[in-house]
């Protein structure tokens, strides 16, 4: 029944994506199986504030104030323009890009469960930053993403504040191969330079001369990234994008939500049932930090609550419901363990290293202090009831790779470890960014698994043009759309850490 509909969805951008369409927008005679992808012309800001901002007015014209004020001077906003849920480093980026683009034209709210960000990803991620990924999307975004990070001061200083500051240390990163895996690298190699990567290809032996203190007896090439690799410190930017956020007049609110308002209206047509009335999400009821539940009411709604947003989405029907919306949102929380440990005899100096088996490392302070981890195989998915730490998946899984790769760490000694969750998208383990094609004004920005934390400027980028230019201006998403998960078109990632 969807299989024409669905192949066109793939293909076409944003501005006809959608599968709702105004009705006054249809031809006034149309067949039974009538789908014409040209007739949106309206980016999607245009179409909220045409089918919305009648709500969001007369709720506004029965409060005498427009937001409630709770405990700790933080502030509710009744209605809102745009609502993004997910206070990380994606969300923020986000509402960065929006309120910097739209500056007074709107009215944006975050919706974070915890402001503390004690448990969140963004914070507990390893902050590393490459150009070494085999899709051309992934490649542009971190570049961009490191390009900003390079100029952070320019884009995030608050006036009459002292400007970011996120410890970017651009040593490298560096992939190692073994003789199975040549190939797919120099591939890959092909693509990032075409891209201009700042990527260099290491022989055995050029190893041997850059790096004596490891082990390549059993490498036959390198992939190291020099300018624009390396790593920076996650909560900086977090705090750096939210303090910027909020200075423009973007509201956060500590908070969960719990579940969609939905509202039906008969002036937009169903492209997949024409007989059937248009059901949209309009509002989110929200459970605050006190316990109160909230309604607010959105024009837009970008779902970007990182391992969650599969949940989130469910609450929206998305993966619960019929046509389009039978298809699931793929993610879901993995966690994934971080070790702290010491080495007197390692390298002062090191590109973050990535083995053939999956191990990294990277040095983290000075004295010979490093940080490692690895993500188990499917089978050993730990389970995310918590954030415990297995101690033993060090011993078992890591310690013998890092002493044979590099000797010196023979001595390793794990002084602290932490866990985190991966927003994990098990459809193919890349985002999910742009619109449901059952709503007008529903948004995704999830899925990222494991590589949010260095894209997060440049999709925040992205979603801002889609928002309020109805497409891609710089960096061309288009295949990262939800219409690759209808069409069950996976698209995958090779280089995933």
């Amino acid at each position: 029944m969807y299989t024409r509909k669905v192949s066109l969805i793939v293909r076409l951008n944003l501005k006809s994506f959608l599968c709702v369409k105004h009705k006054s927008d249809l031809p006034t005679r149309q067949p039974d199986n009538y789908y014409d992808p040209d007739a949106i012309h309206e980016n999607p800001l245009e179409r909220c504030k045409r089918f919305v901002k009648r709500d969001i007015n007369e709720l506004w014209k029965k409060a005498n104030d427009p937001f409630d004020q709770y405990e700790d001077d933080k502030i509710f906003p009744k209605t809102v323009d745009i609502l993004i849920v997910g206070g990380g480093v994606i969300g923020s980026s986000i509402a960065y890009w929006l309120q910097n683009k739209c500056r007074d034209g709107l009215t944006i709210a975050v919706i974070e469960k915890d402001l503390s960000y004690a448990k969140a990803s963004s914070v507990l991620s390893c902050g590393g930053i490459r150009q070494q990924f085999s899709l051309k999307e992934n490649i542009e975004l971190s570049q961009f993403s490191a390009e900003f990070l390079r100029d952070i001061k320019d884009y995030l200083t608050v006036p009459e504040q002292q400007p970011p500051e996120i410890n970017f240390n651009p040593s490298g990163y560096l992939f190692l191969a073994t003789e199975n895996g040549v190939d797919i690298m120099l591939k890959n190699h092909q693509l990032q330079k075409e891209l201009n990567a700042n990527v260099e290809l290491l022989s055995k032996d050029m190893m041997k001369t850059k790096f004596p203190w490891l082990n390549v007896d059993d490498i036959e090439l390198g992939s190291l990234g020099t300018l624009n690799s390396g790593w920076f410190d996650p909560w900086s930017l977090l705090n750096a994008l939210r303090n910027k956020t909020k200075s423009l007049g973007t509201y956060y609110v500590e908070g969960e939500v719990e579940d969609f308002g939905f509202k039906v209206d008969t002036s937009i047509a169903v492209e997949e049932d024409p007989n059937k009335e248009y059901e949209g999400v309009n509002s989110v009821k929200v459970k605050l930090k006190g316990g109160e539940t909230q309604q607010m009411v959105f024009g837009i709604c970008i779902v970007a609550a990182g391992a969650e947003s599969g949940n989130v989405a469910r609450m929206a029907k998305v993966g619960n419901g019929k046509g389009f919306l039978s298809t699931p949102l793929p993610i879901e929380p993995r966690k994934r363990f971080v070790y702290y440990y010491h080495a007197p005899k390692g390298p002062s100096m090191s590109p973050m290293v990535i083995d053939p088996s999956g191990t990294y490392f990277r040095p983290d302070s000075f004295n010979n202090h490093y940080i490692c981890g690895k993500s188990p195989c499917d089978t050993e998915e730990p389970e995310t009831v918590n954030l415990d730490v297995d101690h033993d998946f060090f011993e078992k899984e890591i310690w013998a790779t890092l002493a044979h790769r590099v000797p010196a760490f023979e001595e390793a000694k794990v002084k602290s470890s932490w866990a985190g969750f991966y927003d994990y998208n098990w459809y193919d383990q890349n985002g999910v960014i742009g619109a449901h094609p059952s709503y007008f004004n529903l948004f995704f920005a999830a899925g990222f698994s494991g590589h949010g934390i260095q894209q997060a400027p440049a999709i925040g980028r992205a979603v801002m043009e889609m928002i309020t230019e109805g497409g891609y201006n710089t960096i061309d998403l288009s295949r990262l759309g939800f219409g690759r998960l209808i069409a069950e078109q996976p698209l995958y990632e090779q280089n995933i850490v």
